[in-house]
């Protein structure tokens, strides 16, 4: 499937209006994956990063059975002009306590900022500049910003890029880099289809035709995350269509510390 000619941005939802809601009794994270056992796995550098069995097959069936109780709510089938085309069942809140455990509890701090067990993957330990240059400044946190996302039969989100955000952590400005997905089913546990597809930018030879990378096929895999850089360098991506079952995923973002000037600016 190609990528359609206009690239459009994911429909966006007004929640500063909406009243604000108690956050979910969110479920305890157990049993995690010991932080040694966790590494990073480039994908595309610079762009998708991949974090194997983050979460164990046990704490993602418990948590797909409490996020079953969500008040989840369907997107509307027709986006605003602009927005790209997503059908889906979501629920949104903003709930810092569950930001701070997610990076806090399961080790994925240490696997970021390289103060943890973990490695990277069939790479040297990066240096501290070079970990700035990769996630766009200093990460200090997720966003609060949780949703929960899940695609039935027939649900697909079309071909759009993620924004940069700007917020504060506590009394820190922020701004999002990177987009954090948790999936949390997989092909074994029901769900056919649903998978990210990336789509690199054209390349341009001299004296020949634009040349198009190959799309770059993310499957499902339970407690697996998918990072992918956001923002003004974020690449084309879709969720395609689930054929079958359903496809439970975990949304938030790396926050990283907002400077006058230098990486995270720029």
């Amino acid at each position: 499937m190609a990528p359609p000619k206009k690239h459009s941005k994911p429909a966006t939802s007004k929640t500063a209006s909406a009243p604000p809601q108690p956050p979910p009794n969110w479920p305890p994270f157990r049993p995690l994956v010991p932080p040694s056992d966790l590494s990073l796995t480039t994908l595309l550098p610079s762009q998708i990063v991949l974090i194997h069995n983050f979460w164990s097959a046990k704490l993602c069936k418990d948590y797909v059975s409490f996020l079953r109780g969500l008040p989840l709510v369907t997107t509307p089938g027709k986006p605003k002009k602009g927005d790209a085309v997503r059908v889906n069942d979501r629920f949104q809140i903003n709930d810092e306590e569950f930001a701070r455990r997610l990076w806090d509890e399961t080790g994925l701090r240490g696997l970021i900022l390289g103060d943890g067990e973990g490695e990277v993957e069939d790479e040297e330990r990066m240096t501290e500049n070079e970990r700035r240059e990769l996630w766009g400044g200093e990460v200090v946190g997720l966003n609060p910003s949780i949703r929960i996302y899940r695609y039935s039969k027939g649900q697909f989100f079309d071909c759009h890029y993620d924004e940069s955000n700007h917020l504060s952590l506590g009394k820190v400005p922020v701004k999002t880099t990177w987009t954090l997905l948790l999936y949390l089913t997989l092909p074994a546990t029901g769900c056919q289809g649903g998978e990210t597809v990336f789509y690199p930018d054209e390349i341009v030879i001299p004296g020949k035709k634009k040349v198009v990378e190959e799309p770059i096929v993310v499957g499902l895999e339970t407690g697996m995350v998918l990072l992918h850089k956001h923002g003004n360098d974020c690449m084309l991506h879709e969720g395609r269509e689930v054929i079958d079952g359903e496809k439970w995923v975990i949304r938030t973002d790396l926050c990283v510390k907002k400077e006058k000037s230098g990486l995270a600016d720029k």
